[in-house]
């Protein structure tokens, strides 16, 4: 395991990259627990706290869910017009395809309830968790075509997601099998300075 204090946060921000394939082993509660102590640390509005953390490791449900999305998505597509369509139905039609890219570790950030900036909030608690997951080694993915599926009734009393909490945003982690490649980034856009 790389030793967290060894990564500073500019070399984070800037080298953490969506991870696509994984070892099999699992992510241990001990780091899980590190991760979410973590996320909780990001800003709030109104200091709310919004979040709430639903974990699941089991391989089966994993699956399931991921065979749940992959329809959802498919179904969505063949109702798009955009060029977008396409290269996305050629991905989810494709059998071996996992939704979560067999990552041994889902985490779904959910919101505790609506309100103004709750959705946000989920957002940099997602910033916080990838980040420290990747100064302790680890390779994260948000998976957002998965949301409606984990906010599917079914589904939320499966894992045990409250009906009034959303799941905002779904987190793959796991120990990549290779290391992502580096891709650039385009610079700011800067649309006015006054």
């Amino acid at each position: 395991m790389v030793n967290p204090n060894s990564i500073s946060l500019m070399d984070a921000i800037y080298n953490r990259r969506s991870v696509r394939d994984y070892l099999p082993q699992k992510v241990s509660k001990d780091l899980i627990n590190i991760l979410l102590d973590a996320a909780v640390q990001a800003p709030s509005a109104l200091h709310e706290e919004p979040c709430a953390f639903a974990i699941i490791q089991n391989k089966s449900l994993l699956d399931r869910l991921s065979e749940c999305a992959k329809k959802m998505l498919h179904d969505e597509s063949l109702q798009r017009k955009s060029e977008k369509r396409k290269h996305i139905l050629d991905v989810v039609e494709q059998p071996e395809f996992h939704v979560f890219y067999n990552a041994t570790t889902l985490v779904v950030i959910c919101s505790k309830f609506q309100d103004s900036f709750v959705e946000a909030d989920c957002w940099l608690a997602a910033e916080n968790l990838m980040l420290s997951a990747y100064a302790h080694g680890l390779g994260s993915r948000v998976i957002g075509f998965s949301a409606p599926a984990l906010n599917l009734p079914e589904w939320k009393a499966e894992i045990g997601i409250p009906d009034e909490m959303n799941a905002v945003v779904p987190i793959i982690l796991g120990t990549p099998s290779d290391p992502p490649l580096s891709s650039g980034r385009k610079s700011p856009e800067i649309i006015a300075w006054k």
